[in-house]
């Protein structure tokens, strides 16, 4: 059960680099689909050795959130403290949380708990406690919306 749970996570966190490089550089979905399958997940890149993911469950993350996007940034919108803003969100923050808003909208299988705590592992990857934190309350209150 452990090798699937790593493997997830590893989906998760691959998901969360794709959707900041389609973010970034507008690469086109099934090119940057084919490119993290062939390059990037469980490959070792300049020495790092990347865990092998969950192929489907990256592609799952990565399309719907494309799919979804402004539905998934309608529900963070209206989380944003009052005066913030998607905009004012660092760029990776905002990948992190529109993944973590669409597994609590469109993966019933996956318990609310697990969600967020994945995801908050993914903020773990890239920031600080204080950020971390900052998902853990920003799904937890999608998750009361949507679930």
């Amino acid at each position: 059960m452990k090798s699937n749970n790593s493997a997830r996570a590893a989906a998760r966190l691959a998901a969360v680099q794709a959707l900041y490089q389609r973010d970034m550089e507008g690469t086109q979905l099934p090119t940057l689909l084919d490119e993290f399958h062939r390059h990037r997940l469980g490959a070792e890149i300049e020495g790092d050795q990347y865990a092998p993911a969950e192929v489907a469950f990256f592609d799952d993350v990565v399309r719907g959130v494309d799919a979804r996007r402004d539905e998934i940034d309608a529900l963070l919108s209206a989380r944003l403290a009052e005066g913030w803003r998607l905009e004012r969100l660092d760029k990776t923050m905002l990948q992190v949380l529109r993944a973590g808003v669409w597994e609590l909208l469109a993966r019933a299988d996956v318990p609310t708990g697990t969600a967020i705590s994945e995801y908050v592992d993914v903020a773990h990857a890239f920031f600080d406690q204080r950020e971390a934190k900052f998902v853990n309350g920003v799904l937890d209150a999608v998750a009361k919306d949507v679930r």
